[in-house]
């Protein structure tokens, strides 16, 4: 996951778990009930790098135990589980907009939901908390609650329309011609294996992720890769995306002096996350490689093949 999934969950005053991944690299459902306790209050799968996690299956477990499923689609804007689109099958799916997503609108984001009183509570919670009532016009609202300032300008409103439009027809139909260029490069390589997704059809091809046989293997073909001008990502290394790198909640580091919403007022922690304690995970991110997908990246294709081809035969074709 991004770190602004579990940041907005420490902000509500909620703490977040963690789970492993399975080689989806999202949610895995069997660990799901491991991790519950009689205070979880949500399932938080992240549909990451353009492909679903095994939302039916997380689906199931939410409606067994009465627990709510909170989507975060950020990274998978367009994709769809068995014609379903991601975001649509829990109670509130979340997007983001920002500079480098599918598409986007510069920053900013957005929740849909089809349960009325989560949609106006989202709506005021996202405008000081301001209750919208049409009938006294904006100055004269109350407020149910304290909010804050997530407003979306106009002009990233449309913006965000109008690329919404080319999001299956133009950029997610280009993402995947360019992806099983790269893909049917890296099948012909023995030893290699890719993610799993459950139904490729609803795959946005924004990354082509795959495995090598061992973590010094999947080092050896990042460096090749590298110096051929073509990096690839290691997910195990990634500061970004991966809790063993994030020291911000290893270390419990708060702007706040009384240390929340790491410890509580007394100084006893709140939040308990440790290294090595999602080792699935941990083994799975380190054979992994990752090939960002975009709709500009024809031109690269003969670099990139070019540099797949010398990996392969720089580790003696795995």
């Amino acid at each position: 996951t991004f770190v602004a999934t579990w940041e907005a969950i420490l902000e509500t005053g909620a703490v977040p778990v963690f789970a492993e991944v399975d080689e989806t690299l999202c949610m895995d459902p069997g660990d799901i009930r491991k991790r519950l306790s009689a205070r979880t209050k949500a399932i938080v799968p992240v549909h990451m790098c353009g492909a679903h996690a095994k939302i039916s299956d997380i689906i199931t477990v939410s409606s067994e135990l009465g627990i709510p499923v909170i989507e975060d689609t950020a990274q998978s804007c367009g994709g769809s589980y068995r014609d379903k689109k991601l975001g649509t099958f829990g109670k509130m799916g979340c997007f983001s907009f920002d500079s480098v997503k599918t598409i986007t609108t510069g920053e900013g984001g957005m929740v849909i939901t089809d349960d009325k009183e989560l949609h106006t509570r989202a709506s005021e919670y996202h405008d000081h908390g301001h209750d919208h009532d049409v009938r006294v016009g904006r100055g004269l609202e109350k407020r149910n609650f304290m909010g804050f300032n997530y407003r979306m300008m106009e002009l990233q409103g449309a913006l965000g329309l109008a690329q919404l439009k080319k999001l299956d027809p133009v950029i997610i139909k280009r993402q995947r011609e360019n992806k099983k260029a790269l893909k049917d490069a890296l099948e012909t390589i023995k030893g290699i294996s890719f993610r799993s997704i459950p139904d490729p059809s609803g795959d946005i091809a924004s990354f082509l992720i795959f495995f090598l046989p061992t973590p010094e293997k999947a080092l050896a073909f990042s460096k090749v890769m590298a110096r051929e001008g073509s990096p690839v990502v290691y997910w195990h290394d990634n500061t970004w995306h991966y809790y063993e790198r994030w020291e911000h909640l290893l270390e419990g580091k708060s702007v706040l002096p009384s240390g929340y919403p790491f410890k509580n007022p007394d100084g006893k922690a709140r939040v308990s996350c440790s290294p090595g304690s999602l080792p699935a995970t941990s083994e799975l991110l380190s054979r992994a490689l990752t090939i960002p997908i975009n709709i500009d990246m024809e031109k690269d294709l003969p670099v990139k093949l070019k540099a797949i081809e010398n990996a392969a035969k720089s580790l003696g074709d795995i």
